[in-house]
């Protein structure tokens, strides 16, 4: 098939990246597993399996690199990039696959992804402003699309170039795709391979809007990184409108109605700072306790 798997790791649920490794073994798929963890995470890999271990936490950007530049300087054509809690499986891949192949006959394409089937909602997500343009009964146009499950080809990644590592983690799979909607390639969305997923710790309703409730640190990159690619002309204005109006309500809401309201306000200031003076990177201060 000529295509790999990478599996971005930080302290994941050792079961479910196993049976997950052990899904692709039969078909031979080459697995690169890039470990985030402070501790290495323990794992029956077969030959197929290639490791590496990043104790400092290079960030989802720079682990996603790593796994796709071992992949294509190894010679492989495609790459699939999937999270540690991703429910991924051989048909999924095969048949992604094939229409990632279709589509390189008559389109410029830089990346393909399933369909999301949200495990909060229970229903696919579909864009509230961009809902895509349909190709197909297979496929439809998108503007972007998310990290896991996403297939890129090694032509596309040399031309895009790699995930931005200073957005560390936060932004970066819809950045890469703006980068190549600049740079003339399209971003596909398949309707017929949809992967159930979930995005951050939970859903919480507050004043008739419902919001994503993670872990408080991750409200530090989303705000900076919010702040830092609004400054970037090839990123889509209606992204741009919806993100920044909602900043004072986002820290309203994280402040004073989710549990650990001073620790996410904290964050979120910092992120508000750091994103005014363009820092990028790993935040630079110890865990707020």
């Amino acid at each position: 098939m000529n295509c790999g798997i990478v599996v971005v790791l930080y302290r994941p649920d050792i079961q479910h990246v196993q049976s997950l490794i052990d899904g692709f073994i039969h078909c031979e798929w080459p697995i690169v597993l890039v470990d985030n963890s402070s501790e290495k995470t323990v794992l029956s890999l077969s030959s197929h399996c290639q490791y590496f271990h990043y104790p400092e936490n290079v960030g989802i950007a720079e682990a996603q690199n790593v796994g796709l530049n071992y992949l294509f300087k190894n010679g492989l054509s495609h790459a699939v990039v999937l999270d540690q809690d991703s429910l991924f499986t051989v048909n999924m891949a095969v048949e992604l696959l094939a229409q990632y192949h279709e589509l390189e006959r008559s389109h410029k394409i830089a990346a393909l992804g399933p369909s999301i089937h949200c495990q909060f909602t229970d229903k696919v997500a579909v864009g509230r402003v961009q809902k895509g343009r349909q190709i197909d009964s297979k496929v439809r146009e998108v503007k972007q699309i998310i990290a896991s499950g996403m297939m890129l080809s090694s032509s596309a990644f040399s031309t895009v170039g790699n995930k931005e590592t200073g957005l560390f983690i936060d932004g970066v799979d819809h950045e890469w795709c703006w980068r190549a909607n600049k740079l003339g390639f399209s971003i596909f969305q398949s309707l017929s391979v949809c992967m159930p997923h979930r995005q951050g710790d939970d859903r919480v309703k507050v004043l008739g809007l419902t919001f994503k409730q993670g872990a408080p640190i991750r409200l530090y990159y989303q705000m900076r990184n919010v702040l830092l690619l609004a400054r970037r002309g090839y990123v889509p204005l209606y992204w741009k409108c919806r993100h920044l109006p909602a900043i004072p309500l986002r820290y309203i809401v994280n402040r004073f109605y989710f549990p650990d309201g001073k620790k996410r306000g904290h964050y979120l200031l910092k992120g508000l700072a750091d994103g005014i003076s363009a820092k990028k990177g790993k935040i630079q201060e110890p865990s707020i306790k």
